[in-house]
C-alpha cells in the first residue's frame, strides 16, 4: 500500500511538473529504506510513463516548443549518460550527500524566487 501511496504522489507532483522523482527518491529512501542507487534507478523507470503523458498532455495543449525542447532532450541524454556512470562510481553515503545538496539548492531557489517575484510585483 505505501508503494501505491508513493507512487501516486509522486506522480501527481510530476504532472504538475515538479520533479516527482525528487519525491520518489525521498519516499523510497526514507520510508521503503532502499539504498539511493536503488531509489534512484526506479526513478529512472517512473519516469518513462509520466514522461510520456505530460508529453501528451501538453502536446495537445500545445505547450511545447519543439526545437528547444528537442534541443534540451539530446543534450540531457548526454548529461544523463555522463551522470550515471558517475553515479554507478560512488558510494551511497557520497550520492546520498550529493542529493541533499542538490535538494537544498533547489529549496534555496525556490524561497529566493518566491520573495523575489513578491517584490517585483509590488
Amino acid at each position: 500500500m505505501t508503494n501505491v501511496l508513493i507512487g501516486v504522489i509522486s506522480g501527481i507532483v510530476s504532472g504538475m511538473g515538479m520533479g516527482g522523482g525528487t519525491i520518489l527518491i525521498l519516499c523510497l529512501s526514507l520510508f521503503l529504506g532502499k539504498e539511493q542507487h536503488i531509489a534512484q534507478g526506479a526513478n529512472l523507470i517512473f519516469f518513462i510513463p509520466t514522461a510520456i503523458v505530460s508529453i501528451i498532455i501538453n502536446i495537445k495543449q500545445k505547450l511545447i516548443k519543439w526545437k528547444t525542447g528537442i534541443t534540451v532532450s539530446i543534450f540531457g541524454a548526454i548529461g544523463a549518460i555522463i551522470g550515471a556512470k558517475i553515479s554507478v562510481s560512488l558510494d551511497t553515503n557520497r550520492l546520498k550527500l550529493f542529493f541533499g545538496i542538490f535538494l537544498l539548492c533547489i529549496a534555496i531557489f525556490e524561497i529566493y524566487s518566491l520573495f523575489f517575484k513578491k517584490e517585483k510585483k509590488k
